[in-house]
């Protein structure tokens, strides 16, 4: 009964229904594509963009610090408008990578990631950021999520609600396309889709996904709610559909509950978060191994 009075007296701020919020709708978006990125093997693409990510947020926050003298003229609070656009290019570039380029997909992504968190690190520790500016606090932040759950802002849960319901339309829309490219490019080809077009628009949706969970889960940790909750699920199930299914129920009820325990015992939202899915993940290989499912 004590953990549920904690829980309630939490649950009456609104931070805290903000963060449960985005949590659940990221956690949600993420598991959508996580399994066509793991049968197409494209799970590279979502860790090399978590890594360009934070790249891009450091490209913000310098534009922000040189803009500083006309901020009465120039509004450059808003990162999204510079990390969205940048994110979204970078895993066009990956995707070209896979076919006629000298740099192939592994190398490309390594490439890529790496100079990403390079760069970023650099130009964050550059001296037109204010000397008082909080370098290592900003930089775990970015790469492990907000250490606090109550750092997100009111546009940014509708920034958050407004793409999640884009990017669940865009899925439910062109599921049927996205399952055949899923199985089988060279037969969706011959039928009439244009298998490179849907798996530029599948990049781009990680990439959207990546951009607006930076917050909660942080950069490099968003990578794991897009691939263990459709391990698990594939632990147990055959079907695309089900496998699709299982991965978002799971995925959701894991952040959930993520988030909860990290107001419990007042630990990093992100990482908790993963550690369920991780817990989870093992479950249900046990339960799959149980049943003979589990794939050697």
């Amino acid at each position: 009964m004590e953990i549920f009075d904690t829980l309630s007296y939490y649950l009456q701020f609104s931070q805290v229904r903000n963060a449960l919020i985005v949590g659940v709708l990221v956690a949600l978006c993420a598991s959508l594509l996580g399994v066509t990125l793991v049968l197409k093997r494209f799970s590279f693409i979502g860790d090399g963009l978590s890594h360009v990510a934070f790249g891009a947020m450091a490209v913000a926050s310098l534009t922000g610090a040189l803009a500083a003298p006309w901020k009465p003229f120039i509004d450059s609070t808003n990162n999204m408008i510079i990390v969205m656009p940048l994110t979204v290019l970078s895993a066009v570039l990956l995707l070209r990578t896979g076919k006629n380029a000298r740099i192939k997909g592994d190398a490309a992504v390594a490439m890529i990631s790496v100079g990403a968190l390079a760069i970023g690190y650099l130009l964050m520790n550059l001296d037109v950021f204010p000397k008082s500016a909080n370098i290592s606090g900003d930089v775990c932040s970015t790469l492990f999520g907000s250490l606090s759950i109550l750092t997100l802002t009111e546009s940014e849960v509708a920034f958050c609600i407004v793409v999640s319901v884009l990017v669940v339309a865009v899925f439910i829309f062109f599921y049927h396309k996205i399952f055949s490219v899923t199985f089988d490019e060279d037969f969706a080809d011959a039928t009439g889709t244009k298998a490179g077009a849907y798996n530029l628009l599948i990049a781009v949706i990680i990439a959207v996904i990546i951009v607006i969970s930076m917050n909660l889960v942080g950069s490099l940790l968003i990578s794991a709610l897009i691939i263990f909750p459709a391990l698990s699920a594939m632990r147990l199930l055959k079907s695309f559909k089900a496998v699709t299914i299982c991965s978002a129920c799971l995925s959701v009820f894991c952040a959930t509950l993520g988030i909860l325990l990290s107001i419990l015992f007042s630990t990093p939202v992100g990482s908790t978060i993963v550690a369920v899915d991780i817990a989870a993940f093992a479950v249900f290989s046990l339960i799959g191994a149980a049943k003979g499912g589990f794939k050697r």
